[in-house]
């Protein structure tokens, strides 16, 4: 069945004002200030008067089937739940092990990726875990990145952390080169994907794999970079010349030394970064374990949910004054560009219907992946096969 979406306010990110737009065959076929259909073919007419059309968010950081650990087998974060993306207007994931690449695997992301699939999302997946030597599928990075379609990277590799093995930078240098050539033969963004802790100077083994090797910055995709004031203040350099991401669930449960995704974004912004360098992601599932400083204890643990996006992309707009299309970016066409995601982040003829219809509060109303609604009107119409 055709689908049209009528009288829209379209963010393709950029603002292409109110628009209908045609739905085919999981596309975007046509977006035309006034489409008309002849009589005899079955439409589905979508009046979205008032209502704001964008893309599908993507959200690039989630523990899709599970992770934490770190305060005992007790703390083990469950899979993440479909309806809890779509409540969140994610239409597109990528996963990652985490923390524990001990007693959890990477191909239980694997099968994770293929069960969203199903379930009618978009999912990709980057091997590896914190820990290096990383775990993989087939006992090689490449291998896993060149033969198996999900893998489009390496992730989250944790440096400047308690918590990680540590790498040298001859042993980052040859995930990052093992990575990028992998990507070059299987289409892919063979980006490494690293766990930023909370290290003082944290960016400097990035620095150094480029100083030592023919390598780039751009092989990087740095996360959890508002964790605190001096990491965050790092990063304003960093990004001026590549990419970093801002978790947006560590907020609000660390307000004492996180910087809200919402006034990071703008900073960033005010000091200079291209705004095409910036991406916002939920690290939904995962834990977000708080350590005593002196004792190095775990004296607290969280656990996020993708809805934390949308609320940081609402404060943004409305809070720090960002305009919306500029904003949008950072949870759709920046991760699709940087993950080449290619069919993904944007709205426009050819590509795939991942959309959202949000009310004027920026509140979702509809949402829909390969042109399938799967919440419609503020009623979710699909969950997971085991969802109560």
């Amino acid at each position: 069945m055709l689908t049209l979406i009528k009288n829209a306010e379209i963010y393709a990110p950029e603002k292409l004002g109110k628009t209908d737009i045609l739905l085919a065959a999981g596309k975007v076929v046509l977006i035309a200030e006034k489409i008309e259909l002849p009589g005899n073919l079955s439409v589905k007419v979508i009046e979205a008067e008032g209502l704001i059309l964008t893309p599908g968010f993507i959200d690039a950081h989630v523990h899709i089937a599970g992770a934490g650990g770190e305060g005992g087998p007790a703390s083990r974060t469950p899979e993440l739940q479909l309806s809890d993306i779509i409540k969140a207007g994610v239409t597109t994931v990528v996963g990652c092990l985490g923390t524990d690449g001990i007693t959890r695997s990477v191909e239980s992301v694997l099968m994770k990726v293929k069960s969203l699939r199903a379930e009618g999302v978009s999912a990709w997946m980057y091997t590896g875990s914190y820990q290096v030597p990383t775990p993989t599928i087939t006992g090689d990075i490449a291998r896993d990145i060149a033969l198996i379609e999900e893998v489009i990277g390496v992730g989250e590799v944790a440096v400047s952390d308690h918590r990680s093995s540590v790498p040298s930078v001859e042993e980052l240098t040859r995930i990052t080169a093992h990575a990028r050539v992998a990507g070059m033969i299987g289409g892919k963004a063979g980006i490494v994907n690293i766990h930023m802790g909370d290290a003082k100077d944290p960016f400097r083994p990035l620095y150094k794999v480029v100083e030592n090797s023919e390598l780039t910055l751009r092989q990087f995709l740095p996360t959890h970079i508002n964790r605190n004031n001096y990491i965050f203040e790092d990063a304003k350099k960093y990004a001026m010349h590549s990419y970093v991401d801002i978790t947006t669930s560590s907020y609000p449960y660390f307000p004492e030394y996180e910087i809200k995704p919402s006034k990071a974004l703008k900073q960033l912004l005010d000091a200079g970064v291209p705004s095409e360098h910036i991406t916002f992601t939920s690290d939904a599932c995962g834990s977000l374990p708080g350590f005593d400083p002196v004792s190095g204890e775990l004296i607290r643990l969280e656990s996020g949910l993708p809805s934390s996006n949308l609320r940081e992309l609402r404060d943004a707009v409305v809070e720090e004054k960002i305009p919306f299309e500029t904003a949008l970016q950072v949870l759709t066409s920046n991760p699709a560009r940087i993950l080449k995601l290619r069919q993904k982040g944007k709205v426009a003829p050819g590509m795939d219907a991942d959309l959202l219809l949000l009310n004027q509060n920026l509140e979702i109303h509809s949402v829909f992946a390969h042109g399938v609604p799967l919440m419609e009107n503020y009623i979710l119409l699909k969950k997971g096969l085991y969802e109560r």
